[in-house]
């Protein structure tokens, strides 16, 4: 019965979370510098994010967010600090000092889940547009007469799908060959990522409801 509405539901959802955003940046930067549990830390923290922002649209907070300008402001401008924030000390990054395989292993180390995981929820969650983009589907796309129940499973279902395709860029960006290529200019790769960072953290301050 709510088979058209769920496709349409993993339709719109594969094209947004497809599109690169701070949560692709953060997560594809985590797994460079880090490795692939720094990575998968980041992506599981993006998915559980998800909760937060399907949480508040089931419960009508989001429509009070959408129509508040000072609410609206307040959660623009603290993703874009902390987007600033990351990306400025991406900036700082200091060529590495030649290590073997051990060193890589200790670098990987260095990142704590704890660390990884906050990095990825604290991206997703403070982000004004994933706010926008769950309050229409929750108010547009999916049927306000569909069950809390069933809506709460597209809830699910959206945490998920987000989990596992950003589990999926931390496995790629992962690879031995590919952080080996970008091990000889890291402190590159960390400065073009924070600044990535920052354009979106500025283009965020420009934001618009």
């Amino acid at each position: 019965m709510y088979l058209t509405e769920f496709l349409t539901v993993v339709l719109i959802h594969l094209l947004a979370v497809a599109s690169p955003g701070p949560d692709f940046a953060v997560v594809v930067r985590e797994s460079v510098t880090h490795g692939r549990r720094a990575g998968t830390w980041t992506a599981l923290g993006v998915g559980s994010a998800i909760f937060l922002h399907v949480g508040y649209s089931l419960l009508g907070i989001g429509l009070i967010v959408s129509q508040s300008i000072v609410l609206f402001n307040a959660l623009k401008w603290a993703a874009a600090a902390y987007l600033l924030y990351i990306g400025f000390k991406a900036l700082r990054a200091q060529p590495a000092k030649p290590a073997g395989e051990e060193g890589l292993h200790r670098e990987v180390g260095e990142r704590t889940a704890r660390g990884a995981f906050t990095s990825g929820f604290v991206t997703n969650g403070l982000n004004p547009k994933a706010t926008l983009f769950f309050l229409s589907l929750f108010t547009v796309v999916i049927n306000p007469h569909t069950p809390l129940a069933v809506q709460a499973g597209y809830g699910v279902y959206l945490a998920v799908a987000t989990a596992l395709w950003f589990c999926l860029v931390a496995v790629l960006f992962s690879q031995q060959r590919v952080r080996a290529g970008f091990s000889r200019m890291g402190h590159w790769f960390d400065r073009t990522m924070g600044a990535v960072l920052i354009a979106i953290g500025v283009k965020l301050v420009f934001t618009e409801r």
